[in-house]
């Protein structure tokens, strides 16, 4: 029997704790709750068996920007942000700082639902990738190494460890040099839906890797924009199985 997939819902209010608890087990999930981000953290350092988090904005104490933050200090378990503000700039803050998604309230659970097992699937998916025996592990470009077992980029002397939204966008330019990759393309492969609506925050994600690749926000060489088309990794890529000399 397949074990069930563990759930993290972190939202100071009972309601919507216990509606998405109720919900989400019906499907199958095992879910914990906390209804502050001091709980989750404490909970989830000693315990780390989450598959997936749901972390609510505005919590007391530590709001949910700043459990994101520390939670990627020591995991990149996929957290889908919810906020009960509609300003575009929380969204694009939570992408920002690792979320892998993010859901306005109120919601519908069917769409959180969806965006749940396509992250989960994305995951999965990933995980096949890395410990396949024909898997390149190491992708060098530029000054780079990326590692796809850690999940670290590698500069120099330095390293540092990807969301699982960077790695999975940084893959997606590693596996397609040269070739233009338009926003639906990346919303695709990357957040498993339309981006139609998320040209914004499809945006911001690219610019975030840049900031990962040391790139010049005025004029990015790595990661060019193609007007009106996408982006085009411009840098030469070897991918080696198993070895990094």
């Amino acid at each position: 029997m397949t074990k069930a997939k563990r759930l993290y819902v972190v939202d100071d209010d009972d309601e919507i704790r216990t509606l998405l608890k109720t919900y989400l087990e019906k499907h199958q999930f095992t879910v914990l709750t906390a209804d502050s981000g001091e709980t989750f953290l404490a909970d989830f350092k000693a315990e780390q068996e989450v598959d997936l988090v749901i972390l609510d904005i505005m919590l007391p104490g530590q709001d949910g920007f700043a459990v994101c933050r520390s939670l990627r200090t020591q995991s990149q378990v996929p957290v889908i942000m919810l906020t009960a503000n509609s300003d575009e700039m929380d969204r694009i803050i939570g992408l920002e700082i690792g979320a892998d998604d993010y859901l306005a309230k109120p919601f519908n659970p069917r769409e959180l639902l969806a965006r749940i097992k396509a992250i989960l699937r994305r995951m999965e998916h990933s995980e096949v990738v890395e410990i396949a025996p024909v898997a390149h592990r190491f992708y060098r470009f530029a000054q780079f190494t990326l590692d796809t077992l850690s999940r670290e980029l590698h500069f120099k002397d330095e390293k540092e460890s990807l969301s699982g939204a960077d790695y999975n966008l940084l893959m997606l330019f590693l596996t397609h040099p040269g070739a233009v990759l338009t926003r639906e393309i990346i919303a695709e492969n990357t957040r498993g839906r339309d981006s139609a609506p998320l040209d914004r925050f499809i945006d911001v994600h690219v610019s975030r890797l840049r900031q990962r690749l040391r790139e010049d926000a005025r004029q990015p060489q790595l990661i060019k924009t193609i007007r009106g088309q996408g982006y085009i990794l411009t840098a030469s890529v070897e991918a080696i199985s198993d070895v990094r000399d």
